[in-house]
């Protein structure tokens, strides 16, 4: 049988990216992405509704977030969904859902090259709106 892990959000940051190194110095950038939500409740009033996700890149994406992005910037998240168990300094157990990112979009830099993925690096040269054919 085939199964799917697979989580896709657009939002903004909460935070700046932290970016940090394992012991082989393979880089990791955590961040905090804010999803809204609208929607009407019972009495026809309109409501706003914020999740928020925790989101950990790795390797040159790692790299490229910690550069780019910043609190308050949209971005496109895509990955896997992972929860996640370890002992705290204090001796209790801790859990933490997070995604673990494969592709993310910058999606308020529109001048510069905004897709980059853990395989590719980025989505080609920049795109000048003149040299669009329409």
């Amino acid at each position: 049988m085939v199964s799917l892990n697979k989580i896709t959000i657009i939002g903004n940051l909460g935070r700046d990216p932290e970016m940090r190194y394992t012991p082989q110095g393979t880089p990791v950038t955590t961040f905090s992405v804010a999803v809204n939500r609208y929607f009407n409740d019972a009495a026809g009033e309109r409501q706003e509704s914020t999740e928020w996700f925790s989101v950990v890149t790795w390797r040159q994406l790692a790299e490229l977030c910690n550069q780019y992005l910043s609190k308050g910037r949209r971005a496109y998240v895509e990955g896997r969904f992972q929860s996640r168990t370890w002992q705290g300094t204090d001796g209790q157990s801790r859990n933490t859902n997070e995604i673990v990112a494969d592709r993310v979009l910058f999606l308020d830099r529109a001048s510069e090259s905004n897709s980059f993925t853990e395989e590719s690096g980025s989505s080609g040269p920049p795109i000048d709106p003149d040299d669009l054919p329409f």
